[in-house]
């Protein structure tokens, strides 16, 4: 039987790599953030302007940039849960 697990200090540059990833989290979260923004600005013009397109895609934007925030706070959980699911096969 071959057990083997992650090892956090087989490379160097790991504690850097931490780092980087959640930055890359941070941004992701201001960017979904700002998406929500403007889609929300794009949805009142098009609802108001009687621009049922415009208003259409900024609904859509709205669901996007909350699926992308979902995803990008959800991340690490749903790595996490999916090892565990890899570990018991």
């Amino acid at each position: 039987m071959i057990d083997i697990d992650p090892n956090d200090s087989g490379l160097p540059g790991i504690d850097q790599l931490r780092d980087i990833v959640g930055a890359v989290m941070t941004v992701a979260l201001i960017l979904s953030v700002l998406a929500l923004i403007i889609s929300a600005v794009v949805w009142a013009y098009g609802s108001n302007s009687s621009n049922p397109n415009l208003a259409g895609r900024g609904k859509v934007g709205v669901l996007i940039s909350c699926g992308a925030a979902v995803l990008s706070g959800a991340a690490v959980t749903l790595i996490n849960f999916f090892w565990d699911v890899g570990q018991g096969v």
